[in-house]
């Protein structure tokens, strides 16, 4: 090999080959062995922010279905509750500040009271937010097992990034017109209603 008219030397030839050799090995480290470095670093990130992800689902998943197993429970029969007479309103207020008198924060929100015969049903739904699931269950237990019927029907957990749980479920208090004093908010009983305008119906005729 000749550069500009001079023969290389075979320790010369070597030398740059080597040389050769570091070059390509430099430029392999730079553009391609780093890359797949990062790439490998980013993927064991997304994995392990996905493992992470995956931890708090299951743990979620398995406290929701450790409280619907004692809902179950509770359904089957263990506890038996008192249908309070109409106009019970004050008394189940004051029952839900109670129970979630601990809570972070709370909302709870009234729907219409609705009638059928002598059965009133008063829905509500409760937002609130507890430090953890314990204290959740201990709310929705407390709304299962209390002295005045109520049934708990919706209900959606979800925890942040502190570890505090936030709760929004659905539920309805019963109350009986049997001793129950009628009021400007009672709603008409439908059956007997339908039946009243069926009477003037037939007196019409």
């Amino acid at each position: 090999m000749k550069v500009m008219g001079r023969q290389f030397t075979r320790t010369e030839k070597t030398l740059l080959i080597i040389l050769a050799v570091i070059l390509v090995g430099l430029v392999y480290y730079k553009f391609v062995w780093t890359n797949i470095e990062a790439t490998i670093a980013t993927a064991n990130a997304e994995a392990d922010t996905l493992q992470s992800d995956l931890d708090l689902a299951q743990t979620e998943l398995a406290n929701l279905q450790r409280m619907q197993a004692e809902l179950d429970e509770i359904e089957a029969g263990a506890h038996v509750s008192r249908i309070e007479s109409y106009n019970n309103s004050t008394a189940e207020i004051a029952f839900l500040n109670d129970i979630l008198d601990d809570t972070i924060q709370y909302s709870v929100s009234f729907g219409d009271v609705t009638r059928s015969g002598d059965t009133i049903r008063r829905n509500f739904t409760l937002q609130y937010q507890t430090r953890n699931y314990a204290a959740a269950e201990a709310i929705t237990e407390a709304l299962s097992n209390g002295s005045m019927r109520c049934l708990v029907g919706d209900m959606r957990c979800s925890t942040d990034e502190d570890g505090l749980v936030t709760v929004s479920e659905t539920a309805t208090f019963f109350e009986t017109m049997v001793g129950g004093t009628p009021d400007s908010g009672l709603p008409a009983d439908p059956a007997a209603l339908a039946a009243a305008q069926e009477a003037a119906a037939a007196a019409a005729q």
